[in-house]
Formats: C-alpha cells, structure tokens, sequence
C-alpha cells in the first residue's frame, strides 16, 4: 500500500513522523509532496527510503492520499490533483473547515476527513473520523487501523467536528495555556524551581487523563475524590468556578465563529451553497 502526504507541514510531516515511528508504514511506503523542497530533504533525511513527488504524482501513485494544506488552498490543489485521481482512492482532509461535499463535488475518489492531534507525537490522543458516503465498510476499516497505531480513532457525525476538535486537536493548547500561566504564577509566588514544577504538571496531567480514561472517572467525581468539603482544593475550586464563569462558553462561541467563517469561504472558492450549520446556533 501506498500512502500520500500532500503538505508536509507541521500536522503533515507529524503524521508522517507518527506513522513510521509506529510501525504503520515503512518508508518505501510513503510518498511526500511540498512546495518547499526543504521540508521534503529533511523529511528523507529522518526517513531514509521515503520517496517525494510532485502534487499530481503524489495522487496518481498513493492508495491512500492525505491532504494536509491550509483550508483556502484546498480548491486550487483539487483543481490540480483531480485529473489525476480514480474512484478507488482515498482521498483525506485533515483540515476540518473543509466539508466532505466540498471533496466529493471536484474528486472522483472516496473521502474522508481525519482531524489528527499533536498528542499522536506519543501514539496517543484521538483522531476524529468523519466518512464520506462512498466508502466501504472495508475502506473504513483499513482507515481506522492504521490510525490506530498512532491513537484512537474515533467516528463522529460531520456536524461535530469543530467541537470535537476543540477538545481532541486545540485541547493541549488550551490546557498547556491553563499549566504555563498557573506555573508562572508558582514560581513567581513562591521561587519553586520551574523545571520541577513542570514535571510536577505533566506528570499530573498524564494520571489525571489515565484516571478520566480508565479509572471510570467523571471530571465531576474527580473533583469529589480530591476536594474534600471544607479543604483547600475546595477552597480554591470555588475560586475558579467564579473566575472562570463564562469563559468556556465564550471559547466555544470563539472557535465556531472563525470555522463557520472558514466554511464560508470554502463555500464560495468550491461553488457550493452553505448546506450545514453550526450546532450552537441551533
């Protein structure tokens, strides 16, 4: 099997470097396409027997081709890769703006659409799995398994994937914003040493995640377990229940506003009429 990388770009040469370190694919099995024959060089010098091509090779010669550019390069690439394309293929987005009837309505491949994570730098996290309707229960299932070598693959409806990605792919960002202010504060507070304090951080968020995933816990009974009425985790959970009122809606409210804006541009370049809506504006 032959699996293509069109972009190889922070999320592209990660899943790359995910997929080989894993065992997933061997090199002589990926084919790499970039605009900057720089990333392409060092991507063959960590991965000795990978091969690079040209965007329209990279498609006519991959089983699998993941598509890993930014959302408003998307039409111009399917313009060009398109005549290059057969209905045995599968074609991936990784880019979640981009909506399975903007893919289906210029390529004449199956498609998918992957929502990858950083996490699977460590073969961990979730990949969000959204299928379009011409795959086969057998194309599905031979994408899940080599997802399944970098994390967990996970199914969604389309309609989910920008709050699922919220947790799933901006989640470490959001959370290592939470950690990186909350040690500052530590180490300005009271001189602990930051590199210590750190650990202590990451090593707690990996037992906490364990706990979550499982130790059949709630965030809610978590919570319970740990701040005993009356102590000082309580205490100080009260504070952040009354600081952090509203933030999280407004989060939401933030990353849904900027997709369906992407949306609508994709919308605009592929010739399509807006066909979905975000769930919060329900």
């Amino acid at each position: 099997m032959k699996v293509g990388f069109i972009g190889t770009g922070s999320m592209g040469s990660l899943l790359i470097d995910a997929f080989l370190s894993s065992g997933a694919l061997e090199p002589s099995e990926v084919l790499a396409a970039n605009r900057s024959p720089n990333r392409l060089l060092q991507l063959q010098k960590r991965h000795p027997g990978l091969s690079t091509r040209s965007n329209r090779e990279t498609a006519a010669e991959s089983d699998i081709v993941f598509i890993c550019v930014k959302p408003l390069q998307f039409k111009q690439l399917t313009d060009e890769i398109a005549p290059c394309l057969r209905s045995d293929q599968i074609v991936v987005s990784i880019t979640s703006p981009v909506q399975l009837y903007h893919l289906e309505s210029v390529l004449p491949s199956k498609i998918a659409k992957v929502i990858p994570s950083i996490t699977h730098c460590v073969k961990s996290g979730t990949s969000l799995c959204i299928f379009g309707s011409r795959l086969h229960k057998e194309d599905r299932l031979v994408l899940l398994q080599l997802l399944s070598f970098i994390g967990v693959p996970e199914e969604i409806p389309e309609s989910h994937t920008r709050i699922a990605s919220d947790f799933s792919s901006c989640g470490p960002a959001f959370l290592s914003y939470f950690l990186e202010r909350w040690i500052e504060a530590a180490v300005e507070a009271t001189g602990i040493d930051e590199q210590l304090v750190s650990r202590l951080a990451g090593e707690m968020l990996l037992g906490t995640g364990k706990l979550l995933t499982e130790g059949s816990f709630t965030p809610q009974e978590l919570q319970e377990r740990v701040a005993v009425r009356g102590g000082i985790t309580a205490e100080a959970l009260n504070h952040l229940r009354i600081s952090l009122e509203g933030v999280f809606e407004r989060l939401i409210t933030t990353t849904h506003d900027k997709y369906d804006e992407d949306v609508e541009k994709l919308d605009e370049l592929f010739g399509c009429s807006g066909i979905i809506q975000s769930p919060i504006d329900h």
